[in-house]
């Protein structure tokens, strides 16, 4: 992250990733960012397919299913309904928790 530190309110882009494989690797900008763009393509069609992605020591990403369901507007408190929709999760790996914990 070109020398910065974590905090809040910094953040990682997709270019910060490339350069920093470019940097540890020794691979060029260009092969850099096409491993990168392999990757997270990979894991799009993965989870785009509804297969669980399971990285150990960091983490798993899930793709679940919600159902229909009851919800009020907050503007006028009218009923509506929330449509059916699938998200995605997130769950750290015990390993990724204890590092950013110490």
């Amino acid at each position: 992250m070109n020398g910065r530190a974590l905090h809040q309110g910094m953040k990682m882009t997709k270019a910060d990733i490339v350069e920093k494989i470019y940097e540890k690797v020794g691979f060029s900008k260009k092969e850099s960012a096409e491993l990168v763009e392999l990757v997270f393509d990979i894991i799009k069609g993965t989870l785009e397919s509804g297969e669980k992605i399971k990285v150990a020591g960091f983490g798993n990403f899930e793709v679940k299913a919600k159902a229909d369901r009851r919800g009020r507007n907050p503007q006028t408190g009218e009923e509506i309904t929330i449509t059916a929709r699938r998200i995605l999760t997130f769950k750290p790996s015990q390993v990724l928790k204890n590092i950013i914990n110490t």
